[in-house]
């Protein structure tokens, strides 16, 4: 019978080798990376942090607002779920690692951008969600890309946190038009009813993993699902941020 954490320390042991064999190159400067991952400090420093975001949607707050305060939007229009993490901006050298992730398939990206979230959200005080959920793609966008960029990101937060990763809990049904492609006003009617779940959920309190939030539609439509499902809290973590 194999022993509790062996899984563990065969993959710690493997990664340690991996790493000795092929020294981390960062993916921004060509320099040698820090340790156990493909990103300098200087370019790690360098990345655009959400200073003051509003402490439910993550939105950058104002120049001069209270740090710790709501958006005007979700003062009067609070998303469905209960708070989002977005440590960094959607601003440059941030967007080019996700944009070079999402559209170029370079999967280094998302285990260097998951691990920065990882760090992140370890500093955070408070309860754990007890599952991971990687926003889904639509089965026909999927075999297009080859992969789901959000599985990439959450991969490494599971591992990292020591949280469940579910990757079939939820499906995308519907696969609308990119939301990138819309304007806020109708991103929302766009993901109305995409999503539907495959399985019960047996979990109060769900993260949900994505890239970037923009309005914020996807991931408040998927967390209506997931409250409607029995979830009582439900976060969203993300690499970035737009800014307003």
């Amino acid at each position: 019978t194999r022993q509790p954490g062996m899984d563990a320390m065969v993959y710690n042991w493997i990664e340690n080798a991996l790493h000795a064999l092929y020294p981390p190159t960062c993916v921004l400067c060509g320099g040698e990376g820090a340790p156990g991952r493909d990103l300098c400090r200087g370019c790690a420093a360098d990345l655009p942090r959400n200073g003051n975001p509003c402490r439910r949607c993550a939105e950058p707050l104002p120049p001069g607002a209270p740090a710790g305060t709501l958006c005007g939007r979700c003062l009067r229009t609070p998303p469905a779920f209960d708070l989002c993490r977005a440590p960094y901006l959607y601003a440059p050298p941030a967007d080019w690692l996700i944009g070079h992730l999402k559209f170029r398939a370079h999967l280094a990206h998302g285990r260097v951008l998951g691990m920065l979230l990882a760090d992140h959200l370890a500093s955070v005080a408070g309860p754990r969600p007890e599952l991971i959920v990687p926003m889904p793609l639509h089965r026909a966008r999927l075999q297009e890309r080859g992969f789901n960029q959000a599985v990439e990101l959450a991969r490494p937060l599971a591992r990292r946190l020591g949280i469940p990763l579910a990757l079939d809990l939820v499906e995308r049904v519907r696969a609308g038009r990119p939301q990138s492609s819309l304007q806020r006003s109708r991103r929302q009617a766009n993901v109305r009813g995409a999503f539907a779940l495959r399985r019960p959920l047996d979990a109060w309190h769900v993260a949900v993993v994505d890239d970037v939030l923009t309005t914020g539609a996807s991931a408040a439509e998927l967390a209506s699902i997931l409250r409607r499902a029995g979830a009582e809290r439900v976060e969203v973590w993300v690499v970035a941020r737009t800014p307003p």
